[in-house]
Order: structure tokens, then sequence, then C-alpha cells
């Protein structure tokens, strides 16, 4: 009986530890490829473990017009279907908004499969007219709310037949009933405002600094509106709309002003106006 029991033991023990080195082996193979503190030789980004801004900026951007780009991108990580960017004094947009603005049905159409949230823009721009009319008549007057780039609702709709070569008879009817729903109303095509004469254009074009820094200072440019645009040096950015005399409104964004300083007809400097900043940027 002792010689059984000693067996028995020795036999448990043993299979003890092959099991734990069965277990074990795995696990100390796959410790190799985690990065440590010590060993790390890839720098991570300086928000992470939030995602690299370089990547989310790329899959908004990208989502105007490269889904084959876009796809390379959310594929290998299906939560930047749902990324949203800040291009400038809060104008935020996602990758979503920003198929839905230009009319891209198909990467709409892909980034949702993904896991993206269709937004009232979204289903304006697919045609959704029972959708969308649902929506207002739930909440009345949601059809003056502004899109990204202060697009409105209207023009969201309108871009749902950029790609009318590729819809359905179906598609065609349902939007083209929307936007006359949307006409009807008379308030969907977000605020109007004045428009500078083009021969005034001239003297606010230029590089302004606030800084010496590389990306210290703002650019104003015209757009493809033929209108006044600010972004950051050297590129085109958000359109500013005319509210008073050498003062304008940033892209749609309500709470942000720029304001020019002007001696006789030549533009000296920029003012921004934000809620808790104010800043000056001289003309170079």
């Amino acid at each position: 009986m002792k010689s059984s029991k000693s067996i028995s033991r020795r036999a448990v023990i043993k299979s003890s530890i092959f099991g734990a080195l069965a277990v074990s082996i795995p696990s100390i193979s796959y410790a190799k490829h985690i990065i440590s503190y010590e060993n790390n030789d890839k720098k991570l980004f300086h928000r992470y473990p939030s995602i690299d801004d370089k990547i989310v900026n790329e899959v908004v951007g990208k989502s105007h017009f490269d889904l084959d780009r876009v796809r390379e991108l959310v594929d290998k990580r299906t939560e930047l279907a749902r990324a949203t960017w800040d291009w400038s004094f809060g104008d935020w947009e996602s990758a979503i908004g920003a198929a839905s603005h230009v009319g891209r049905r198909d990467i709409v159409e892909y980034l949702i499969g993904k896991g993206a949230r269709p937004t009232m823009f979204t289903y304006a721009m697919l045609g959704g007219y029972d959708i969308v009319k649902s929506m207002i008549e739930l909440t009345p007057g949601i059809q003056k709310l502004q899109g990204p780039h202060g697009i409105s609702l209207l023009e969201h709709a309108e871009a749902g037949l950029r790609m009318k070569d590729k819809m359905t008879n179906e598609q065609i009817v349902n939007s083209e009933k929307l936007i006359d729903y949307l006409k009807k109303l008379g308030d969907a095509n977000g605020k109007t405002y004045d428009k500078l004469n083009e021969d005034e254009l001239p003297k606010y074009l230029g590089d302004y600094r606030y800084g010496e820094g590389e990306h210290e200072g703002f650019s104003v440019k015209v757009n493809m509106r033929k209108m006044l645009s600010l972004g950051k040096l050297g590129k085109f950015g958000g359109g500013l709309h005319p509210v008073g005399e050498n003062k304008f409104l940033y892209n749609g964004i309500s709470s942000v002003y720029i304001t020019f300083q002007v001696e006789g007809d030549m533009v000296k400097s920029l003012t921004i106006h934000e809620p808790d900043l104010t800043l000056v940027a001289k003309k170079v």
C-alpha cells in the first residue's frame, strides 16, 4: 500500500510539472513579441494608448475620396471606422461624415459595415426620405443644423446624386423626393452670408505669423468656392464668412471669429477670437 501511494504521488507530481510546462511554454514564446519599457526601440505616440493622430487624420481625410486606402486602414483596425478629426477650431468631422458630404456612397456603405455610426447627414446623402423626414418631425428645427465645415442638410442630400450613374432608379427617386422636401422647408440650406466682391479678396491673401516656429502661423487663400479660407501655413483651411467690416466667421463655427487689422488699404494682421483665447498674427 505504501509503494502504491508513493508511485501515485510521483505520477501526480510528474504530470503536474509537465502540465505546467505545457501551459507556460507558449506564454514564454509569446512574451518574446511583447515590447517592454526597457527594450522599446519604437517611440510610442505621445497620447498612447490613444490611436496616433496621423492615422486618425488620414482615415478621415481619405474618406473623402479614397476607398482603397480607407479599406487598408480600417480592415487592419476596425475602430477607425468611427474616427473623428478636428480640422481647426472645433470643426469636427468623422470618417463617415467626410464620405457623406462628398456623396461617396461606396465609402459610406463600407464604413457602416465596419461599425461607423450614420447621422442625419449620412441618411440625407443616401436619400433616406422617410428617415430624415421622421427625424425632422420628431425634432422640429433640426433641419437647420449644419454638418462638418458648415455644410447644410440640403447640400448633403444634393451630394447624394453625385454617383447617379451607379444608383438604382429607386435610389434616385428617393433622393430627388428628399431634396424637394428639404427645399420646401425653406431653412434646410443653412445660414446665408454676404459675399465679398472678387476685387476685395487680394488684400487679405498671404501668410500671417504669431511665432517663429515652423507651424506658428496661418495662410489666407481663395478656395474653390471663390471665398477666403484660413488654414495652417501653406495650406487651405475653412471658409471665412463675412459678418461685418473686416470681420469673418470661421467655417460655420459659431464661437470663432477672425478680424483683419487694416491701415489704409493694407492688411497688417489678423486676430483670432476664441472664447478663451485672442491671438494676433502679423502679415509677412
